[in-house]
């Protein structure tokens, strides 16, 4: 069932992208086994990731999210491809902090405030391009927000939530919208996106009354006349293999590789998925040899 929808008002001065990203992070929390506050955090940026992969136009375009700061989670990592499927990975899972003044899961503790985000676009190009802006809150929406203002020059608005259930930790729901303002817009455009952002309820409100991506983006901009552009079912997918994992062996060098083979097993494991790979010594010597023909 889709879960994700492209939206445009007929107007063309804006367009939107929602997401219920519910199964992706519990996907993501069974795997890396999350404690609460690193689930809302990852949840986040994969959703975000989502969003914005979904933009890309290539099959073989990715997109990478990339937060480093001094909280303790960090660094943070989440890949999207085209489709808008995505994985990730956190630099710590197990932060349990106190909730925050507001009472709800300290994200930006868990994040750090101090820091970049990073936004690499593989466009199947010679070089990936590559925005970096400061951290604005490590609330990861409002960063969003603030990397395509600085480095795209977008007018855009992010929302991205994930709910936890107090006892369990469990993920309830988790999802997000994006906003973006076309070259069409004009300042009533602006008005009535601001009036619409006034009212609204938290994504994961939304979510747990029962509204899906198309009626989230409705109620988000009830001042507009939205039209479907397109929806797809996205996910948590990581795309390891023991063919990439050799690949990126031998990009260690010669040296390394060496090392590495002198023990009788090498066990690689994938920082998406934690699936375990392992190389015999003869395996990694042979390795060694084709990083040398390298």
């Amino acid at each position: 069932m889709p879960n994700l929808v492209r939206m445009m008002d007929t107007d063309g001065t804006l367009c939107v992208i929602c997401a219920d990203t519910t199964e992706t992070v519990r996907e993501m929390q069974r795997l890396h086994g999350t404690k609460k506050v690193v689930s809302a955090a990852l949840g986040r940026l994969l959703t975000a990731a989502s969003l914005m992969g979904s933009m890309l136009k290539g099959e073989k375009d990715s997109l990478t999210l990339k937060i480093s700061a001094d909280g303790p989670a960090s660094p943070l990592t989440a890949v999207s491809d085209s489709s808008g499927n995505v994985r990730g990975c956190a630099g710590r899972t197990d932060v349990e902090l106190p909730l925050n003044a507001l009472g709800k899961l300290d994200v930006s503790g868990a994040v750090g405030k101090n820091g970049t985000l990073t936004v690499m676009k593989d466009l199947g190009l010679r070089e990936p391009y590559i925005g970096q802006v400061p951290l604005a809150t490590g609330e990861i929406a409002e960063d969003i927000t603030a990397y395509y203002a600085t480095s795209e020059q977008t007018p855009s608005v992010c929302g991205l939530g994930v709910l936890c259930d107090k006892e369990t930790e469990g993920i309830i729901n988790a999802g997000g919208f994006l906003i973006q303002l076309l070259p069409t817009a004009t300042d009533e455009t602006i008005d009535k996106v601001e009036r619409g952002l006034e009212t609204i309820k938290p994504v994961t409100t939304m979510l747990f009354e029962g509204q899906n991506p198309e009626a989230i983006c409705r109620a988000v901009l009830p001042e507009f006349t939205l039209e479907v552009l397109d929806t797809a079912e996205v996910g948590y997918r990581c795309t390891c293999s023991r063919a990439r994992m050799e690949r990126a062996l031998v990009s260690t060098g010669k040296q390394a590789l060496s090392e590495m083979a002198e023990d009788p097993e090498t066990e690689v494991i994938c920082n998406f998925c934690n699936r375990k790979y392992v190389f015999s010594k003869s395996e990694m010597q042979a390795l060694a040899r084709a990083a040398t023909r390298e």
